[in-house]
């Protein structure tokens, strides 16, 4: 970070010359300079350039004005006010907290005056850089020889190898130099939670509003597992939401407790709508007790916020109506709810503490930061046992951790702090807004027909829009009132085939064939319904990569007005079965696939598979327990009828599980079967949409292939 943006003084001599010195002075110590041509172009060049360590500019010329406009960019980026004998210096006390600094005109004072620039963006450096991080920094640039783990000594080993060469080459020098030893002990203990680890979480728990933060380097997936093995003692009884993440169902099956499952509603869409409020109240829950063999009012809760679909409970009234001592929101895809007010009141770590209560919230810091792959956090907020609790967290945590991942953490903490973060989230909702409305204004200029978005009719300001009782845009038939929202980053095109209330129309563009397309055009979708796609607007999307999604859904238009063949449109597809491909056109695929979709009822089907679930026969720890004695055997998926499951089988698309370890499908429920019946069909006719179940193998014949319990194994509670 060494280029300095200098907005030049007016046209006289005994300004122009100091500053011409100075030039060639900074590019003396290594600077870059820019020159600006006015004041609006260096806000915009500060907004598109966070590599510039400074701005130099006349006080008399620019003043206050423009320190104040540059310190809602960035409030720690140093500003050089020069100024003559005859400035007037009207700064106030409020004012001198800007990272601001004043030299004089004067020939042959450049060499001082970049001497003092080079201090300063080493201090601005060194203020913006977290603590772990700039120790991480600092012990490589020392450069120390070690004896310890890991072997490749920095890189050294591979440099020894050919093929190691090349992998050093692409991964460069400083990453290797930075995967060091838990031995180095300037750097602390991410286990022990000293040093510079303890100095980052504490920073982090001051950036997310917690009370108490931890660093996980192996995903939100361990981050549930570390809350959930804390809060919940064996034979204890736990609420957890059945839309819930498949590390939670690992969890039950880690730990022997009672799992109550807390149903959310569901739109035709295949949208999860949230848990209902009538769910929370201990009236339900003393009901549910009741009707759950073995199970004790319960100890702790866990709760997915945001749904995968973008909807945000009010977690002021979930915190304030569930009668448990502790309460776990699984909030793995909004790290960045604290950073804009549009998502007050709607995350874990939103107000204050709840006397009586631990509030536990778990986020992906990979998914929507910028952090690395497995970077997750950990935030607490209320009394709590700090060294169980840690006997937790070492329980599922490496002694060798990367502190590359570590680092990336307190990074993306580091990112979203202050005013200059505010404005990342800002720009990443303007971003989806402004998509959103170009998806709107190429509805309506399309000859026939174009995609949709699942938004409000009228989005005109950044908000979180209420799921609202009875409004007909979202689908849903039971939401209450202010207690659940969509965010706007989430964004869901939908696809001709199906309305809001689920009525099915008579011709249809399932939405795998849109993803299969986008995706032959290097564009990923985040998650695929029937007639709907998911795409995440996170503070990495930029204009170009919206404009690329926006152009690929005008493509696919195009390309299915002229009704292309199959290998023309999507040769990937064609590649796997050419023959039967061969002669197929793009409207013959949809309206194949589309006929099938209905002749099975979808939306009906999809409604009453998560209507009533599956009978639970035994935990899913005691059901693992089983699976690990041997106790289990292989059958095919329709023949699961009257079988305890020994896996959780989730199907994706949705990606919630539908049937837990330990559960039958009986007769009641039937309507679960039927649904993955559904899904698997449509690869069974169509090669290449083969569905994705997890806990289901699928042969090379086409069959699907489930573990179940031998019959005669039943709890043993």
């Amino acid at each position: 970070m060494n280029i300095i943006a200098i907005l030049r003084p007016e046209s006289v001599f005994y300004k122009q010359e100091p500053i011409r010195e100075l030039d060639e002075a900074l590019k003396g110590q290594g600077f870059q300079l820019v020159y600006p041509t006015s004041s609006d172009d260096l806000l915009k060049l500060l907004e598109q350039n966070p590599r510039i360590a400074g701005v130099i500019f006349d006080w008399d010329q620019d003043s206050l004005d423009l320190c104040i406009e540059v310190n809602e960019i960035n409030e720690y980026l140093p500003l050089y006010a020069f100024i003559s004998s005859q400035s007037s210096l009207d700064v106030s006390l409020n004012d001198m907290r800007m990272v601001l600094y004043f030299f004089e005109y004067g020939l042959a004072a450049a060499a001082d005056i970049s001497n003092r620039i080079v201090q300063y963006t080493a201090e601005y450096i060194d203020t913006i850089t977290p603590p772990l991080t700039k120790a991480l920094f600092n012990y490589v640039k020392e450069g120390k020889y070690t004896f310890c783990t890991p072997g490749h000594m920095a890189g050294t080993a591979y440099q020894k190898s050919p093929v190691g060469s090349l992998f050093y080459d692409f991964f460069g020098a400083n990453t290797l130099k930075a995967d060091v030893s838990i031995s180095v002990t300037e750097l602390g203990s991410l286990l022990d939670h000293s040093g510079p680890h303890l100095e980052a979480e504490e920073y982090i728990a001051r950036t997310f509003g917690a009370e108490q933060s931890y660093m996980v380097t192996n995903g939100t997936s361990t981050s549930n597992k570390i809350v959930g093995m804390y809060a919940s003692a064996a034979g204890s009884t736990v609420l957890i939401d059945r839309n819930c993440h498949k590390s939670l169902t690992h969890l039950l099956m880690m730990s022997n407790i009672v799992p109550i499952y807390l149903r959310p509603i569901r739109n035709p869409y295949g949208i999860l709508g949230g848990i209902p409020k009538r769910q929370f109240t201990r009236e339900n829950i003393a009901a549910r007790v009741a009707a759950t063999p073995g199970a004790s009012w319960p100890t702790h809760a866990v709760i997915t916020n945001s749904t995968y679909d973008g909807l945000l409970y009010n977690t002021r009234y979930i915190k304030e109506t569930l009668d448990v001592p502790s309460i776990h929101f699984d909030s793995a895809w909004v790290p960045y709810t604290n950073f804009h007010p549009i998502y007050q009141g709607k995350s874990g770590m939103s107000g204050e503490r709840l006397p009586g209560k631990v509030i536990f919230e778990t986020q992906s810091t990979h998914k929507l930061l910028a952090a690395f792959s497995q970077a997750s956090l950990i935030h607490i907020k209320g009394d709590y046992d700090e060294r169980t609790f840690n006997e937790a967290y070492m329980m599922h945590t490496t002694t060798s951790p990367n502190y590359a991942i570590v680092a990336s953490i307190e990074t993306a903490a580091a990112m979203v702090r202050g005013k200059s973060g505010r404005r990342l989230i800002t720009r990443s909702i303007e971003r989806a807004l402004h998509f959103r409305r170009e998806v709107q204004r190429l509805r309506q200029e399309s000859e026939g027909w174009f995609f949709d978005i699942w938004q409000p009719d009228i989005i005109e300001e950044a908000v979180c829009w209420p799921i609202e009782p009875g409004a007909p845009w979202h689908g849903f038939r039971d939401a209450d009132e202010d207690h659940m929202y969509l965010d706007p980053v989430k964004v869901t095109i939908l696809t001709p085939g199906m309305d809001e209330a689920g009525v099915m129309q008579e011709e249809g563009i399932p939405a795998a064939l849109v993803a299969k397309f986008l995706d032959e055009r290097g564009v990923v979708v985040e998650k695929t319904g029937p007639y709907n796609l998911l795409f995440l607007f996170s503070i990495g999307i930029d204009k170009t990569k919206a404009m690329s999604l926006l152009r690929g859904l005008t493509e696919f238009k195009r390309s299915y007005d002229l009704n292309l063949r199959i290998s023309n449109m999507l040769p990937s597809l064609y590649a796997e079965a050419p023959d039967f491909y061969r002669t197929m056109r793009i409207q013959d695929l949809a309206q194949g696939i589309h006929r099938l979709i209905k002749r099975h009822h979808l939306p009906e089907l999809m409604l009453r598979a998560f209507d009533i679930l599956p009978e639970m026969k035994m935990t899913p720890h005691e059901a693992f327990q089983q699976q690990v004695r041997g106790n289990v055997e292989t059958v095919e998926l329709p023949d699961m009828i009257g079988r305890i499951s020994a896996n959780m089988l989730l199907p994706y698309p949705p990606g919630v599980p539908v049937v837990m370890p330990g559960e039958m499908i009986t007769a009641q429920s039937r309507a679960v079967l039927d649904f993955l019946l559904m899904l698997c069909s449509i690869g069974v006719h169509y090669p290449g949409f083969e569905t994705d179940i997890h806990g289901a193998e699928l042969t090379e014949d086409g069959r699907y292939l489930v573990r179940v319990l031998r019959d005669g194994q039943t709890e043993n509670r």
